[in-house]
C-alpha cells in the first residue's frame, strides 16, 4: 500500500498538518504537499476514469505531465473542474472529487466500455456513426453529448479576482532548475535586467533529488548546497526578479511571452488576485525547462500503482511518500537505477529492477547490487496484473513475444523509457528540432533558432532543455546561454569561474518503443499510450494499416495526445510506434505541433479584470448620463450603448415610443445623439489618392466645404462600410464611418498604409471619441439653430451635402447638411468636453417647437422610409454595391479601387444575383425579419426553393403600415409584382415588390 514514510520529505512541513477531503473522505496532509503526495500518502491510488473505457486510473506522474489525476476541485463559487493533482499544492479545508464516473469512482457503470474494446478500436465513431442517417439526431448526438467532456460545468461566478500585469526584461529566464539559475547568475552578473520563473513551489528542479543519489558534487561539495548557494546569489541581486509559481505559457514572434503566475491558490481567501497572467517583452528568452520521463509500452501499464520512475523518487525523496512496499523498477537506461536506490535508502522493498538492454547499466547496476536488488537485463514486463491496483507481474524476455517467465509479487511498478526535453516554448514560435539517435530524443537544432525581424535569435535553451543529461554539461550549457543572452541585449557578460561538477557515469539508453518488442496482438491491445484518451499500441498501428501516415491525421484518428496534457507523456511513444508501423525512421515521421499554452491556463487569468459590469469597457456619448435620466432604452452598438427608444414613463410600450419619435421628428423636430459614428482623419498629400483606392466613388475631386457619400469594399469586392465624407482643406479629409466600422475601418487603413502604399504620404487618426456629434432634424431644424447663431443657415450659404464651422455662442462647431431621415438636418460637431452644454442648449432653443430626442429604431425606421441602407442590415458580408442599385457610388473615371476587379468576377456580375427593392404587404403587415421569398418546387436538397430574403423591416407610423427592403432575384424587373414571404408557421404572406423609396422620393424635404 502507498503511505508516509516515518522519515524524509524535503519539501514538507510534518509540524504543520493539514485536513482535506476526497469524495468526502476526510485525509490528512502536510504543508508542502501536492494534493497527489498527500493522496498516496492516505493510499488513495484510484483517482479517476479513463474518457473513453472508464478504466481505473491513478497517478502517473509528479508535474504538469501527469494526465490522469483530474479532479473537480472547491465549490459554489470556487468550484474548479479539471485540476491536476500533481500541480495543486495542498491547503487546509480542500475539497477535490473524482470525475468520468458514475455512479462511484469504484464501481463505474461505463467500464463495460472496456469489455467492449474489441469493437471500439481507434476511428470507430467515424465509421460507427454515420449509418443509418436517422439514428444521428434522437440516437447517436445525445448519447456523444452525454459522453463527451471531463468534469462539470462551473455553475457560479467564480469569487476569485484576476490580474494582467505588463512587464519588460532584458532576459527572461523559464525554470528553475540548476540550468536556469546558472543561466540566469551568467545574464545578471552582466547587469541585465533578469526575470526568472519556476512554475513549482520550489528552486533546483531534479537535482536535489537525482544529485546525491548519483553522488554529484559541484567544486566538490553537495549539489544541493550548490543550488542552495546559487538561489541566494541571485536574491542579492537587485536586477534579478526571481518567482516561483510561474509558468512561461507561450513564446511568441519578436519577444512576447505569456507568464502565468499561480498567486494564490496555495493560501485560498487570501488578499490579492489567485492568479496573474504576465505579458512580457522580452529581449532575449533562454528556455531552461528540462525533460520529461518517458513511460514504457507493456500490457497494464496504466493499473493504478504503475508509475514513472522519476515520480516515485519524487514522492519518496520530496514528500516522504511511498507508493508502494513492493516495487518493481522496469528501464531501459540508467536513470531509473536511482528510483530502486532511493526506495532502498528509504526502507522499502525492491524485488527486482528490469533491464531491457542486454548490457544492463554501469556504475549505478553495481550500486544497486551492492545495496541487495536483483538485477535482471535482457528482460521486459509481458504484463501487469491486478485491476484497481497493481498485485504483481509478469516478466518475460524483451526479445520474445511475451511469455511468462516469472511472476513477481509487488504493489508499485516504477516504468522508465528515457528523456524527452521539454522543448514546447522553443518549438511555439518556429524553433526546429532534431533527432538525437544516440540519446533517442528530440531536441532542439541550435541552428534553427526562432529569429526576429532583424534575424537574430531570440530564443534559446540551457541544460537539459537542450539534450544535455549530464550535470557538468548542464551547467557548461546553461552558462554559455546566460553569458550569450546577456550579449545578445548589448551587455557585457563577466568572466566566472566555471564550477567542476562531477557524478556517476551512465551507460547509453536503448531505445524501447514496445516491450517486448515482439508482442503479440493481445498484449499491444493492453499496451497504452494515451492514458487519458485510452489510445493503445494497438491503435496507431491500425492507424498506419487504414492509411493515417501523417503523424498529424494519425494524432486525429487516434485522439493520441488531444487530452488534456497534450501528448507529454505519450506522443514521442506513439509516433515511434507510427515510424515503426510505416518502416520508416522517427524523423521522417515527425512531431505533432506544439502550441501554446504549455499546460493549460484558466480561463479567468485570460479574462483578468475582464468580467461582470467591466467584461466589456462601455464607451459612452457625452450626452450618455442625460439619456439615462431621461427614459433610455439602451441597445449595445459596438462598444457603445446608444438609446434604442425614449420611453416618457416605464409603462410605455416600446412601440409607443418609438412612433411618438418618429412622427415628432418629421412634424416639427428631433434631436439624435450621432456620436457614436467614426470619425477618421485623413490627411497628407496623398490623402485624395489613398481615399480614392478605399472608396469606390472619386473622393479626390471633392471640394472644400463639401461632402460625398461614399461605400467601402474589402479586396473581395463586397461591400464593409459606408458614410460621408467631407473635405476639410486640400491635404485633410474627414471620413464618417458605422458606430461598428470605426476602428474595424481604422485599421482596415492602417493596415493598407503599411503593408501596400507604405510610401505615399497619409496619416490616419481616429478622433471618434473627441467630438459630440448631433442630428438636429425635422421641419423646424433651421428655425432652432438660427435662435442660437447669427450665422446664415439658408439653402442657398448651407446647400445639401456642405459643411461650414459655425459659432454657436461659445461653442464652435462643424456644420454638416445631410440627412439619413430624409428631413432637413444638420449634424453638427462640437468637442466632446462641449458636448452636454451644448445638448441642452439645443433642447432649451427646440422647446417651442416641441423638440425630442429620438433613438437607433426611430433612426432605422426613418431612413428605410427613404430607401437608404443599413450596413449589416442589407448587407451581410457577401453583399456587393451593384446588388444594391447603388451603381451610381461607382465611379466610372477610376482605374482600380479595393474590390474593383474582385466584383469583375463572372459570379459578381451574373444577373441571377439578387437586387434590392422595397417590399409591401399586400394587407399591411410587417414582415417577419430574415424571412424568405418561396418559389415553385423543391432544390437537390429536399428543400423549398427561395427566391429572396427580406433585409430590413418595419412599421412605418408616417404610412401607416409595414414596410420592407430585401433582396429579390430579377426584383428591379419585378415592379408591382406580388409574391409569397414565408413565417415560421406554414403559411406566407402576399408582398408587392415596389420600390425601396417609401417617403418623398424627389428629396423635397432634404432639400429645403
Amino acid at each position: 500500500m502507498s503511505t508516509r514514510l516515518a522519515d524524509g520529505g524535503r519539501l514538507v512541513n510534518k509540524a504543520h498538518a493539514m485536513e482535506f477531503t476526497f469524495n468526502g473522505k476526510r485525509l490528512k496532509g502536510y504543508e508542502g504537499d501536492t494534493l497527489a503526495s498527500a493522496l498516496l500518502a492516505n493510499d488513495q491510488m484510484l483517482v479517476g476514469r479513463s474518457f473513453k473505457y472508464h478504466r481505473p486510473r491513478g497517478i502517473v506522474a509528479s508535474g504538469g505531465e501527469e494526465p490522469n489525476g483530474l479532479v473537480n476541485m472547491g465549490r459554489g463559487e470556487t468550484f474548479e473542474p479539471n485540476q491536476r493533482v500533481t500541480t495543486t499544492e495542498l491547503f487546509d479545508g480542500l475539497e477535490a472529487t473524482s470525475q468520468n464516473h458514475w455512479p462511484s469512482l469504484e464501481f463505474d457503470v461505463g467500464a463495460v466500455n472496456a469489455k467492449l474494446s474489441r469493437f471500439l478500436p481507434a476511428g470507430f465513431y467515424y465509421k460507427m456513426f454515420i449509418h443509418p442517417r436517422p439514428l444521428w439526431k434522437h440516437v447517436y448526438e445525445p448519447f456523444i453529448r452525454q459522453s463527451a467532456g471531463l468534469g462539470k460545468a462551473p455553475k457560479d461566478k467564480d469569487g476569485d479576482t484576476y490580474e494582467h500585469l505588463y512587464a519588460f526584461y532584458d532576459v527572461v529566464v523559464i525554470g528553475g532548475g540548476v540550468a536556469g539559475l546558472m543561466a540566469a547568475r551568467a545574464a545578471g552578473a552582466s547587469g541585465a535586467k533578469v526575470l526568472l520563473m519556476e512554475q513549482t513551489a520550489a528552486w533546483g528542479g531534479r537535482t536535489p533529488v537525482d544529485g546525491p543519489l548519483y553522488d554529484a558534487t559541484v567544486d566538490d561539495g553537495p549539489v544541493d548546497k550548490f543550488v542552495d548557494e546559487l538561489v541566494a546569489e541571485l536574491g542579492e541581486m537587485s536586477n534579478v526578479d526571481m518567482r516561483l509559481r510561474m509558468m512561461g505559457a507561450g513564446v511568441y514572434d519578436h519577444g512576447y511571452l505569456l507568464g502565468y503566475e499561480r498567486v494564490n491558490d496555495h493560501k485560498p481567501g487570501a488578499q490579492g488576485p489567485r492568479h496573474r497572467l504576465w505579458r512580457i517583452r522580452a529581449g532575449q528568452i533562454v528556455t531552461a525547462t528540462g525533460a520529461i520521463e518517458r513511460p514504457l509500452s507493456f500490457a497494464g501499464n496504466d493499473v493504478p500503482g504503475v508509475m514513472l520512475a522519476s515520480a516515485v523518487r519524487d514522492y519518496v525523496v520530496n514528500y516522504g511518500v511511498s507508493v508502494g512496499d513492493r516495487t518493481v523498477v522496469v528501464t531501459n537506461n540508467d536513470d531509473a537505477y536511482l528510483t530502486a536506490l532511493a526506495l532502498k535508502a528509504a526502507g522499502l522493498d525492491v524485488p527486482a529492477i528490469i533491464d531491457a538492454r542486454a548490457a544492463g547499466a554501469g556504475v549505478l547496476a553495481e550500486k544497486a547490487k551492492a545495496a541487495g536488488i536483483r538485477v535482471e537485463t535482457g528482460k521486459g514486463i509481458a504484463k501487469v496484473k491486478g485491476g484497481k491496483r497493481v498485485t504483481g507481474v509478469g516478466i518475460c524476455a524483451q526479445a520474445g513475444e511475451g511469455s511468462v517467465l516469472e511472476e513477481i509479487a509487488c504493489d508499485a511498478v516504477a516504468m522508465s523509457g528515457g528523456w524527452s526535453p521539454v522543448v514546447h516554448l522553443w518549438s511555439h514560435c518556429g524553433g526546429k528540432l532534431i533527432w538525437d539517435e544516440q540519446q533517442a530524443m528530440f531536441r532542439p537544432d541550435p541552428e534553427k533558432a526562432p529569429t526576429g525581424a532583424s534575424g537574430e535569435a531570440y530564443v534559446s535553451t540551457a541544460g537539459t532543455a537542450s539534450g544535455e543529461l549530464d550535470l557538468g554539461a548542464v551547467l557548461a550549457d546553461a552558462e554559455e546561454a546566460g553569458r550569450a543572452a546577456a550579449e545578445a541585449v548589448g551587455k557585457t557578460p563577466k568572466e566566472a569561474t566555471k564550477p567542476e561538477a562531477a557524478e556517476l557515469k551512465s551507460n547509453l539508453i536503448q531505445p524501447i518503443w514496445m516491450m517486448p518488442q515482439g508482442a503479440n496482438v493481445k498484449l499491444r491491445m493492453k499496451s497504452w499510450l494515451d492514458y487519458q484518451n485510452d489510445v493503445k499500441v494497438s491503435d496507431v498501428q491500425l492507424a498506419a494499416r487504414e492509411g493515417y501516415e501523417s503523424v498529424e491525421h494519425a494524432k486525429r484518428y487516434t485522439t493520441l495526445g488531444m487530452a488534456t496534457d497534450q501528448g507529454k507523456l505519450s506522443n514521442i511513444n506513439g509516433l515511434a510506434i507510427l515510424s515503426d508501423a510505416l518502416n520508416q525512421p522517427i524523423p521522417q515521421t515527425g512531431t505533432t505541433t506544439f502550441r501554446p499554452p504549455y499546460t493549460p491556463i484558466s480561463m479567468a487569468s485570460i479574462a483578468g479584470e475582464a468580467r461582470g459590469e467591466i467584461f466589456q469597457p462601455l464607451r459612452k456619448t457625452p450626452m450618455h448620463d442625460w439619456h439615462e435620466a431621461n427614459g433610455a432604452y439602451w441597445e449595445p452598438v459596438g462598444h457603445w450603448r446608444r438609446p434604442y427608444t425614449f420611453r416618457q414613463n416605464p409603462g410605455e410600450e416600446i412601440s409607443a415610443a418609438v412612433k411618438r419619435e418618429i412622427n415628432q421628428t418629421r412634424g416639427s423636430l428631433g434631436l439624435l445623439d450621432a456620436s457614436t459614428l467614426g470619425k477618421l482623419i485623413v490627411k497628407g498629400p496623398d490623402a485624395g489618392r489613398f481615399l480614392d483606392m478605399l472608396y469606390t466613388n472619386m473622393m479626390s475631386t471633392l471640394k472644400p466645404g463639401r461632402c460625398r457619400y461614399g461605400l467601402m469594399c474589402s479586396e473581395n469586392g463586397f461591400l464593409m462600410d459606408d458614410g460621408v465624407v467631407a473635405r476639410l482643406d486640400e491635404d485633410t479629409f474627414l471620413c464618417h464611418t458605422t458606430t461598428g466600422g470605426a476602428d474595424s475601418i481604422h485599421a482596415h487603413m492602417e493596415e493598407w498604409l503599411q503593408t501596400e502604399w507604405w510610401d505615399w504620404k497619409v496619416y490616419v487618426a481616429n478622433v471618434t471619441e473627441q467630438y459630440a456629434q448631433i442630428g438636429v432634424v425635422g421641419p423646424n431644424a433651421r428655425k432652432a439653430l438660427e435662435k442660437l447663431t447669427d450665422a446664415d443657415l439658408s439653402a442657398e450659404a448651407l446647400p445639401f451635402m456642405a459643411w461650414q464651422d459655425i459659432d454657436f455662442g461659445d461653442v464652435t462647431a462643424r456644420v454638416f447638411r445631410i440627412s439619413f431621415s430624409g428631413e432637413l438636418s444638420y449634424e453638427i460637431a462640437v468637442p466632446a468636453s462641449q458636448g452636454r452644454a451644448f445638448w441642452d442648449q439645443l433642447l432649451e432653443a427646440g422647446k417651442e417647437f416641441g423638440v425630442m430626442p429620438y433613438g437607433t429604431e426611430g433612426l432605422h425606421v426613418m431612413r428605410a422610409e427613404k430607401g437608404f441602407i443599413m450596413i449589416g442590415d442589407e448587407t451581410d458580408g457577401t453583399v456587393i454595391p451593384q446588388d444594391l442599385g447603388m451603381d451610381w457610388a461607382i465611379s466610372k473615371k477610376k482605374d482600380d479601387y479595393i474590390g474593383k476587379r474582385a466584383q469583375q468576377r463572372s459570379h459578381m456580375a451574373d444577373p441571377e444575383r439578387w437586387q434590392l427593392v422595397g417590399l409591401q404587404t399586400v394587407d399591411g403587415s410587417v414582415l417577419p425579419d430574415g424571412a424568405y421569398c418561396v418559389a415553385e418546387g423543391d432544390n437537390a436538397n429536399g428543400q423549398r426553393n427561395v427566391q429572396g430574403r427580406v433585409t430590413s423591416t418595419y412599421y412605418s407610423p408616417t404610412l401607416d403600415r409595414g414596410i420592407a427592403m430585401g433582396l429579390v432575384k430579377h426584383g428591379p424587373d419585378r415592379m408591382g409584382e406580388v409574391i409569397e414571404f414565408a413565417k415560421v408557421d406554414g403559411t406566407t404572406v402576399p408582398t408587392k415588390i415596389v420600390s425601396a423609396v417609401f417617403y418623398d422620393p424627389e428629396g423635397e424635404k432634404q432639400n429645403v
